[in-house]
């Protein structure tokens, strides 16, 4: 069974192409995998590219957003937008613990 509600540390890393740059924080393996399997099976909202739709909180904010699947690290990744890292002062490598809730 998917544990809809869990959180988890992980390091902020960077995206970048020639006109945006794009900041992440990877999922980790296992969770990734039961999120997979659910979304696959149609349990979970479907989006475009794979999205799934989420609640975040990282330090005192919490926002909604989507995790999207990344063929590299096969996990899904969190994209982290300018108002939050600003606002909890993350940057590259900075050590990341996300409190995540799976929105069915």
């Amino acid at each position: 069974m998917i544990d809809l509600s869990f959180s988890f540390t992980e390091k902020c890393w960077l995206w970048q192409s020639e006109k945006a740059a794009w900041y992440f924080v990877t999922l980790p393996t296992e969770k990734s995998d039961e999120i997979k399997f659910f979304n696959e099976g149609q349990s979970l909202k479907k989006r475009g590219w794979g999205a799934v739709r989420v609640k975040v909180t990282i330090g005192h904010t919490t926002w909604a957003t989507s995790i999207f699947p990344h063929k590299e690290s096969q996990a899904y990744i969190l994209p982290i937008k300018a108002a939050v890292r600003k606002a909890e002062s993350i940057e590259v490598g900075s050590n990341v613990k996300v409190h995540l809730d799976i929105d069915l």
